[in-house]
């Protein structure tokens, strides 16, 4: 059995394989599921989940500061279609999460590790492809975003080299166009322009 534990509401995923259905309630049957991956403080999943009652919302990341801070905001708004999770993302996508799961993968501004020595740790990988392919749904959409020219150009070029996802406009997230993580307002404040990418899952 897994290793699990809850803390004030969090669900605590360690490096052992753990079911989702062991550790949180699952969406009903036909209903829209999204993951914000690394979700940071967690402002695109907690607006989400605001504007979008009818939506099942995983917010997931490793700091357990920052899946608290989340957590405190589901308590208090009683955001009852959110849920937390603390846990490694690698961890998440490739033993947690089953098959054909989700509509939406969002990966928003993670960091691009830019030194040479550090680049071993970008997640978007082919390997990673594979894994997002496995839990969307038919036509599942993978959200990225970066501030970051070297990292969007490797996005592209992963994403492409899978041929698991065919590039699409950005009318694939619309409905969320208008949601800002905390790291882009602060890129966007310092002048940087934040890119955002829509893949369809072939």
């Amino acid at each position: 059995m897994a290793a699990k534990k809850q803390v004030e509401g969090i669900v605590m995923l360690h490096n052992l394989y753990t079911r989702l259905e062991n550790v949180l309630p699952m969406p009903e049957p036909g209903q829209r599921a999204e993951l914000d991956l690394g979700c940071g403080d967690g402002e695109y999943a907690l607006a989400l989940a605001e504007r979008r009652p009818d939506v099942y919302v995983i917010a997931a990341d490793m700091l357990l500061g920052r899946v608290r801070k989340v957590q405190k905001r589901v308590l208090r708004d009683h955001l009852t279609n959110l849920h937390v999770l603390k846990s490694e993302s690698r961890v998440l996508i490739s033993r947690t999460i089953p098959d054909a799961f989700l509509d939406r993968v969002n990966l928003l501004c993670p960091d691009p590790w830019p030194k040479a020595k550090h680049r071993c740790h970008r997640l978007i990988t082919s390997d990673i492809m594979m894994q997002f392919a496995r839990i969307l749904k038919p036509d599942g959409v993978f959200h990225f975003s970066t501030d970051n020219a070297e990292y969007l150009e490797i996005a592209d070029r992963t994403v492409a080299e899978s041929g698991l996802f065919v590039p699409s406009d950005l009318s694939l997230i619309a409905d969320v166009a208008d949601i800002k993580t905390g790291f882009e307002l602060l890129w966007e404040s310092e002048g940087k322009t934040v890119t955002h990418r829509a893949w369809r899952k072939l």
